[in-house]
This record gives structure tokens, C-alpha cells and sequence, in this order.
């Protein structure tokens, strides 16, 4: 199972010279990927205004200074870009990280991102349809026409190609509609951590109705990861700050060989693939879980 991590969104500023150690650090440590969260803005009670870098920069300046490591949004929502440049932006990120570019996507939900920066909220479901269509045939080197009610595209093509020829869809949802939207054609599929509880006995429900929309697409779902984002608390957190109420769950607490033992578990449920989601996230929470991440390995 790879193990990954996610580079710090707003659970505190944190600016460019402190991000590239951490990545740096990460991919030293012998992680298999970084992830960036896709968003633009929070408010909350607690916190008022608050928000995180520009996902697209952040991930092409990492895939700049690292060599080895899996980088991909966790995930982009569709709706912030055209679709094809989105997926031009997505090519480009291919090419920068030299083929470790895996594109994470899904339709969105922070309705106060969307307000604030200008972007429909309504439809989201039938909009990311519409622009998954683009995105993926363009990506797959296609020249792409399509009109319809969200976006009108003629003739487009990338140019040039990027290094991959059938970049890694990985799509982040639970929504049955977006299930089945995406299963003819994902590669991967995400689960974040309070969807399911943190723990992984709360999976089967969710691999339940993705392995039955891959089936009714015709495709057997040991081909497609199966990818989940793991929150796990080292000494210092104090409760990772969310946006909305319904997405907190309990972090994962331990020594590194009882944390590794978690892992374990959900390598044994199918996973393929964590996204750690470190509270507090600095460069000595990155220390320790490096530590899980070679007791995990030596099993």
C-alpha cells in the first residue's frame, strides 16, 4: 500500500519557503505522494475568513523540487476552471512532474468558495458531468467539440501532449450520480476520512456502492485503487479546524507501531493507496509519521 501525505491547507498559515521543506522532507522520508487540497475559501464562526494557497501553483512548484513522489489534488473541483483548461492545466502538471501527476476530481460543495468567487453553485452534479466528459477526452488526446448547457468547446486539443498517455483519473465522491458518471473511466477512487468515520470499518458501505457502480459499467472493480485520506494526530494537535461541523471525526492516535498497525488495516480492506491528513501538520509531525511509515514497511 502507498502511504502519501497532505501539505497543510488552513490549519494554519503556512508560506512557500515552509512548504517546500516539508515536500522535500516528505519525499526524503520515503513517502509515495503529496497531495494539495483544491479550495478558495472557508468561513467559520470560530475563525471568520480564512483560506488556503492556489492549488495549481502549489503543485506545479512541488513537482519542480521533487523527484520521485506521487503529486495530485485531493481533490479539484471542476467547477473552478473551464474544463479544458483545466485539463490543459493538468497536461502542463503531467509534463512538469514528468508522469507522477495523478488528477483528483469531484463536483465541489463549500458553497461560500463558490459565492465568493463568482462560480454557479446550482447543478453541480449535471455541470461535473459535462465537464468530466471534457476533461477526460481531451486527456486522453482526443479533439474535443461539445455544447451544451454549461460549456461550448470546438476543435480543442492539447498541445503538446504531455508525458502520459492515459493520465490517472482519481475521483472523490460519494454521490451515487458521480459514481456513475465517473466508473466507465476512473483509474482511482478517494474516499476523505470523515466520510467514513477515520476508521476502517466504516468502508464497506462506501466500496459497497462504488464496486456496484463500476459493475453496472461492466468493469471489474479490482481494477480501479481503491484510495483513502487517513487523519492521524500527533503530540501537539489540537483537533484539526474544519469548515463544516459534519466532516470532523476522531484522528488516529499511538505509538509509530500501533499507528503502523492501523495502516495495516486498511491495507487489509482493500486500500491501496493513504493520504495521511497530519494534525498538528509541520515538519516534525512529518518526522513522526515517517517513523509509522517505517514501522508499517518492516511488517
Amino acid at each position: 500500500m502507498k502511504v502519501g501525505i497532505q501539505l497543510p491547507e488552513v490549519e494554519r498559515q503556512v508560506r512557500w519557503p515552509e512548504l517546500a521543506t516539508m515536500s522535500r522532507a516528505i519525499e526524503d522520508a520515503g513517502f509515495d505522494s503529496i497531495w494539495v487540497g483544491d479550495h478558495l475559501l472557508y468561513r467559520t464562526n470560530e475563525r471568520g475568513a480564512h483560506g488556503p494557497w492556489e492549488a495549481w501553483s502549489q503543485m506545479a512548484a512541488v513537482a519542480a523540487i521533487t523527484e520521485r513522489v506521487e503529486i495530485g489534488p485531493l481533490v479539484a473541483a471542476t467547477s473552478f476552471h473551464a474544463p479544458a483548461m483545466l485539463a490543459k492545466k493538468a497536461s502542463t502538471l503531467d509534463e512538469i512532474s514528468q508522469g507522477r501527476f495523478i488528477l483528483g476530481l469531484g463536483a465541489g460543495w463549500n458553497e461560500t468558495e463558490y459565492e465568493a468567487f463568482g462560480f454557479p453553485y446550482d447543478r453541480r452534479a449535471s455541470r461535473f458531468e459535462a465537464a468530466f466528459e471534457i476533461i477526460r477526452r481531451l486527456l486522453a488526446g482526443e479533439e474535443v467539440t461539445h455544447h451544451s448547457a454549461f460549456y461550448d468547446v470546438e476543435r480543442c486539443v492539447l498541445l503538446p501532449a504531455g508525458p502520459t498517455d492515459s493520465l490517472p483519473l482519481l475521483i472523490g465522491s460519494i454521490g451515487r450520480r458521480v459514481l456513475r458518471i465517473t466508473a466507465p473511466h476512473m483509474s482511482m477512487w478517494n474516499a476523505w476520512y470523515a466520510w467514513y468515520g477515520n476508521r476502517p470499518d466504516g468502508l464497506p458501505p462506501l466500496l459497497e456502492d462504488v464496486h456496484s457502480a463500476l459493475s453496472e459499467a461492466g468493469r471489474h472493480p479490482a481494477d480501479v485503487e481503491m484510495t483513502t485520506a487517513v487523519l492521524m494526530q500527533f503530540p501537539g494537535g489540537e483537533g484539526r479546524m474544519q469548515a463544516e461541523p459534519q466532516f470532523s471525526a476522531h484522528p488516529l492516535t499511538g505509538t509509530p507501531a500501533e499507528l503502523a498497525d492501523w495502516l495495516h488495516q486498511w491495507e487489509d480492506a482493500g486500500i491501496s493507496h493513504v493520504q495521511l491528513v497530519l494534525d498538528p501538520i509541520t515538519l516534525e509531525s512529518v518526522t513522526q509519521a515517517a517513523a509509522v511509515l517505517e514501522a508499517f514497511r518492516a511488517r
